[in-house]
This record gives structure tokens, C-alpha cells and sequence, in this order.
């Protein structure tokens, strides 16, 4: 298997090769969400407004449109009972409404992030197809808006490139955000290039942004992993306006807010991470940064098989002082350090028990498990008064009790990996993609949260055609990114 990208089930039912070809060429319901009410939620992720947390998930290996890799993202629908295989909606640049069409190896769905771009209270979809062809560009790369609504995520807009010949694949980070401070809705875009741009707040369906902002940044440009590989938001200094972090193979750079937009702050951590996450851990008020290192090991200590550290937010921002890393070496958390395990492959944040502490899902996609090389497995990791702790982790793989399937070589159990509450019961549940399961047809799973934290009770799990996904020879990788992961 190759090395993930980022940096995030068995089958209950196979649906006939023609209705999956009608699902992505015409975007439809394979099975119709319950009716949003008429004042909807405002939740960021909550595509058709019934107050419910949805979950986004690409599988940019997909054939749609009858072309493979063409690309297609898959919304499961959050409601009383959770996530479910029934209530989803699968789209692709086949899907009616939406721009472009469906080309052999765009690979849409390739990156995913969520918010409420037009204020309408619906949250919206943003996919990035990094390997995209534009106007004669090869992988000059596009982003395009899936527009939520009362019947979930329907249309799209597409979000122009700046700078197209500065730079390839643009839409392979992106991040959602207020970075201005007037309010609104932010969205930012990275490429291979040094540039980065963020998109203003006050956008509509038929125009897009309200403006655009320019942010030069001190990553290295280039072929990828070049550019800015990761974006992250939060509000690191508690002043009310987003900061944005950039991260490429040189290291993680940290912009703080401003109405005449990000200025650098501070490097949080050097060389190529794989993924990053940010929560306020320890409810000081400032927002937490993550960040995976999942292929290096932490200088003369041990942790060969990978790391996470959080930097922590101060008044400054992202603090220059205060950090704890984890790993398997570290106390409390289950497993043992092996060389290239890449724990800190995918990272989330949300609150699995309820006590308003955010906790940390970090996953090892090349972890072997019995005698499966590669199989994968996820840790929980707890949020507390003095931040993160490894005491009182939880692990979870296909071997684990109550976690459907069964651990399997180069499964990559965690290749993405999401925190939400999709059943407004106050405890995020825990989501688990694994781009390779069944020889890459890709899977996901489902795990509630509880007063314990993430509980195997009532998992649930489901793969790529089962969501309306077509393989046709082709690799779907269903699960190799979760909006939000």
C-alpha cells in the first residue's frame, strides 16, 4: 500500500451496478433524510438543517460518470439513532447542479472541509479535486461548494484560482474559519505554491466569495508534498478572530487574525506533519494545536513509530513554550512504539464523554495488529484541567470487541478519522475511515460516545457500495477523508 496522504465495515447491502451509476451521475438520495425543520440548525456540518451532525467522507477513487477515479464525497445523515448506511446521499461532479464533470482521475474528493459559507443556517460542503485538469493545467486542481438545504447538500459552486499558473493543485488543503474578524464565514485554500488565499465571508451561490485575501507564507513551494500540504483554524490567542496554520515539509506556521488579513505569529514544530487538529483541551479559552509527525521519531527519545504534540494557546497565540507529546511510549497509552507504526497518521478533536473537555482521536494506519501488517488502529486520547493526558486512552481496532469486520493486512484502519455528536446526545462519536479495507474499496465505521468515553455498543460499519460508491476495477479508497479529520 502507499503512504497516506494526509497528511483522514463490512457491507450490509450491494446495490446493483445501475443504481449506483444513477446515484453519482445524478446525485441522488439513495435512501430520503427525514424533513428539516423549517428554522434550520445553523450547524456547521449539518448539510439539511434537522439539527443534527452529518458526516462527510470522500472516496476519491470512484468511478462516476463512467470514468475512473473520477472521484464522488458521501454525506450519512446524523439523526436520534446516529449514523446509519440507509440515510445518505452520494455526489460527484456528475451530480446535477454541480460544476464540471466527471474525468478520469480528478479524484474529487481528494480534500474536505465544512461550514455555513452563504449564512443561510445550512452548513455547507467544500471538496477539493487537487488532480483536477483546468483549461489545459494539468493538476492545476479545483474547489468547488456543495451548497447544503432542506434535502441536504444539493448544487455547487465553484471557487476560482487566483493564481493558476503560480502554481498545481489548488484545493489539496483547505480550512474553514473567520481570519478577518468581521463576523463571517472564511474560506482558505491552499496549493504547491508559497501563496495562499482566503476567500471572504458573504458568499452566494451564484458568485461565490465577497473578496479575496493573499497570504504569502514561509512554506517551501513545489511539487507535493511541497506548499501548504495542511490548513487549520482556530483561535489561538482568544481575541475573536480565527488564526490559520499552514504546514508543508518545512514546518507548521501559525497566522494570527486580522481585518486586513493573517500575519505570522510563530513556527509551531519543524518538518513534514501529517496531519493537524485544534480544540481548547483544556477549556483555558485558547484554542490547542495538534500536530502528527507520523514518520519520525522525537530526536534521541524513543516514539520510532511516530508522534502527536500539542502546542498550546496562550495570549500570544499558539505558545512558544508550553507542548507535551504523545506516542505508544507514553504512560497510559495502549500498544507498543515500533518503527514506521505512523501513529499521528490522522488526528480529531471532540468531547466522547460529555464533560465538556475535548479529547484527541489519533490514528497508526501501518499498525500491525496480531499478524495483519498495516491492519490500523485508533486511540482516544483525554482532555483534562492541564490539557491531554495518555492516562485513561482507549484503543480501537477490527479485532476489538463490538467493532465490526475483522483486522486484515493493509486494511489501514484510521486512514481518516472524525469526532461529532451525529445524535445530539452531548458525546461525540467517533468515526473511523479506512481507505484500504477490502482491497481499497474502502469502509467506515461508527463508534458512540458515552459517560465512559467511546463504547463498541452499538457500532455500526458500512462500505463503498453500500453508500452508492461503484468500484468497476477501480479503487474507491471510501474513507480515506472525513470532512473535519
Amino acid at each position: 500500500m502507499s503512504r497516506p496522504r494526509h497528511k483522514s465495515f463490512r457491507r450490509p447491502a450491494v446495490l446493483g451496478a445501475t443504481v449506483v451509476a444513477a446515484a453519482l451521475a445524478g446525485g441522488l438520495i439513495i435512501a430520503v433524510p427525514g424533513s428539516a425543520s423549517a428554522a434550520p440548525s445553523g450547524l456547521a456540518d449539518d448539510f439539511n438543517g434537522d439539527g443534527y451532525r452529518d458526516l462527510a467522507t470522500g472516496a476519491p477513487g470512484a468511478v462516476a460518470g463512467g470514468k475512473a477515479k473520477a472521484g464522488a464525497v458521501v454525506v450519512n445523515y446524523g439523526s436520534s439513532s446516529g449514523v446509519s448506511a440507509g440515510r445518505h446521499k452520494a455526489t460527484s461532479q456528475s451530480s446535477a447542479g454541480v460544476p464540471g464533470a466527471s474525468e478520469a482521475s480528478d479524484r474529487f474528493g481528494t480534500e474536505l472541509a465544512h461550514g455555513d459559507l452563504n449564512d443561510d443556517g445550512y452548513g455547507d460542503l467544500v471538496v477539493g479535486t487537487p488532480l483536477e485538469d483546468v483549461s489545459g493545467d494539468a493538476d492545476g486542481g479545483s474547489v468547488t461548494i456543495l451548497w447544503g438545504g432542506s434535502s441536504g447538500l444539493s448544487g455547487g459552486t465553484t471557487v476560482s484560482d487566483p493564481n493558476a499558473s503560480g502554481h498545481d493543485r489548488f484545493g489539496q488543503s483547505l480550512a474553514v474559519g473567520d481570519f478577518t474578524g468581521d463576523g463571517k464565514t472564511d474560506l482558505v485554500v491552499g496549493s504547491t505554491g508559497k501563496d495562499v488565499w482566503i476567500f471572504k465571508g458573504g458568499f452566494t451561490k451564484a458568485h461565490g466569495a465577497a473578496g479575496k485575501l493573499r497570504l504569502d507564507t514561509q512554506v517551501e513551494s513545489g511539487a507535493y508534498p511541497n506548499g501548504a500540504v495542511h490548513l487549520a483554524a482556530g483561535d489561538f490567542d482568544d481575541d475573536g478572530t480565527d488564526d490559520v496554520v499552514v504546514s508543508s515539509s518545512k514546518g507548521n506556521y501559525v497566522y494570527r487574525g486580522a481585518p486586513t488579513g493573517p500575519t505570522l505569529q510563530t513556527e509551531a514544530g519543524q518538518g513534514y506533519a501529517s496531519a493537524l487538529t485544534v480544540a481548547d483541551f483544556d477549556r483555558d479559552g485558547h484554542d490547542d494545536l495538534v500536530v502528527g509527525t507520523d514518520s519520525a521519531s522525537i530526536g534521541d527519545q524513543t516514539a520510532e513509530g511516530g508522534y502527536v504534540t500539542v502546542f498550546y494557546g496562550d495570549g500570544t497565540g499558539v505558545s512558544t513554550t508550553r507542548s507535551a507529546t504523545f506516542s505508544q511510549a507514553t504512560a497510559g497509552v495502549p500498544g507498543a512504539d515500533e518503527s514506521m507504526d505512523l501513529f499521528g497518521a490522522a488526528l480529531a478533536a471532540g468531547d466522547v464523554n460529555g464533560d465538556e473537555y475535548p479529547d484527541l482521536a489519533v490514528s497508526a494506519v501501518f499498525e500491525t495488529v496480531g499478524s495483519a501488517s498495516h491492519a490500523g488502529n485508533v486511540w482516544v486520547l483525554r482532555g483534562g484541567a492541564s490539557g491531554l493526558t495518555g492516562t485513561g486512552a482507549q484503543s480501537f481496532h477490527q479485532g476489538t470487541e463490538g467493532v465490526p469486520g475483522a483486522n486484515e493486512q493493509s486494511d489501514m484502519f484510521g486512514t481518516a478519522v472524525h469526532l461529532t455528536d451525529h445524535d445530539k446526545d452531548g458525546r461525540a462519536d467517533l468515526s473511523v475511515g479506512a481507505g484500504g479495507e477490502n482491497s481499497d474499496d474502502g469502509a467506515a465505521w461508527v463508534l458512540r460516545g458515552s459517560t465512559k468515553g467511546v463504547t463498541t455498543t452499538g457500532a455500526v460499519s458500512f462500505g463503498a457500495s453500500a453508500v452508492g460508491i461503484g468500484k468497476s476495477g477501480d479503487d474507491p479508497m471510501f474513507g480515506d477523508v472525513m470532512s473535519g479529520s
